[in-house]
């Protein structure tokens, strides 16, 4: 035996084998424990993408979901945009309250342990993956009052606020305000003016519900003790009587917390165009807008498209006006016929365009 290990030793003919072998065990072991790490990497990668996917959809969920079903809607969202079967997605928080003014602000973790390959070889069977994720969700506007303040024109028209649902396609009218000329005969015309808030009752049938009535008259001998006496830039003097219903009511309210789209649509059919839009960027500059009473509206330029979403201010009251086709623009604003003024109300929502990560 001592003599065979001796011949063994000294022998030079195949040695090289055992020893190539011995050679490459480091070496597959580092490029097997590469392509586990660069597998590693591209699992965070594609939990990150799912993670931040998820929570962007729980800020769309209604305004009074608990804790609890937004972190199962968290998870069933993570799942679905890709995350590794077994990974595990946890809301940390969700706060819409602390910031007083409707911010919400949310925070989620992800973690997975990743199985390795190569690894193994060094009794590493997985390898712990971990990501965060956190937004911030400011308040949007949920509900906006329109109140009429002057309409005339010698044609009748009238303005409708159209809102398309979150996951629809078509949008559907919310509000009216109708104008019908009086027959004044004078050179600017005044008549009566409806606003009202369409909604949909249980019976998916559409129901109007009249918020504001305003009637212009010229002044005469029946003009009512009391009434406002106006003067208008042709010297003609006239009045307007607002009825609001209910008494108490401050205009037409419409909710617009599930609404992911708004514009705003001017029938004059009389007029030259006839259509005039908010989201159209031939006929928007007929729009004017101010965010004081104290600045007169101003004309939108040519070629926008407004979001009514950002031009209904927050807790405030902006004024606006349409010129409704009488005049060719850009034209200044005392030759509008159609003025209204709008206040906003915002808080927490459900549109996903107002979250921005943050992590």
């Amino acid at each position: 035996m001592r003599g065979l290990a001796g011949r063994f030793m000294e022998s030079r003919s195949g040695s090289f084998a055992p020893i190539l072998v011995l050679a490459m065990i480091p070496l597959i072991t580092a490029i097997g424990f590469s392509v586990d790490y660069t597998s590693a990497v591209q699992t965070r990668s594609d939990m990150q993408a799912a993670l931040d996917a998820a929570i962007l959809s729980i800020t769309t969920m209604d305004t009074a979901s608990t804790l609890p079903q937004r972190q199962v809607a968290l998870q069933q969202s993570f799942d679905a945009n890709g995350a590794p079967v077994g990974a595990i997605a946890t809301l940390k928080s969700f706060d819409s309250t602390t910031a007083g003014d409707g911010t919400a602000v949310a925070q989620a973790s992800a973690s997975y342990a990743m199985p390795t390959v190569f690894m193994q070889i060094a009794r590493i069977t997985t390898v712990p993956v971990g990501v965060t994720s956190s937004v911030r969700k400011t308040p949007a506007l949920v509900a906006a009052t329109f109140k009429v303040t002057k309409v005339s024109g010698q044609w009748s028209k009238k303005m409708t606020l159209y809102g398309t649902l979150f996951g629809a396609t078509k949008a559907k009218p919310l509000m009216t305000i109708d104008y019908t000329y009086g027959n004044t005969g004078d050179s600017k015309g005044y008549g009566t003016t409806n606003v009202s808030v369409i909604t949909t009752n249980s019976n998916n049938k559409t129901v109007t519900t009249l918020a504001q009535k305003q009637v212009c008259k010229l002044v005469d001998s029946n003009t009512p003790s009391g009434a406002v006496i106006q003067t208008d830039m042709f010297n003609t003097r006239y009045y307007c009587v607002d009825t609001m219903y209910p008494a108490t009511g401050t205009g037409a309210e419409i909710d617009v917390s599930k609404m992911g789209g708004l514009y705003l649509q001017m029938d004059v059919p009389s007029g030259n165009p006839s259509k005039l839009m908010s989201n159209d960027p031939t006929t928007s500059n007929r729009l004017y807008n101010s965010a004081s009473k104290d600045i007169p509206p101003v004309e939108i330029e040519t070629g926008q498209i407004v979001d009514i979403f950002g031009l209904v201010p927050c807790g405030s009251t902006g004024y606006q006006a349409w010129e409704d086709g009488g005049n060719k623009v850009p034209a200044p604003v005392s030759n509008a016929d159609f003025f209204y003024n709008v206040t906003g109300r915002c808080d927490f929502n459900k549109r996903q365009s107002d979250t921005l990560l943050t992590q």
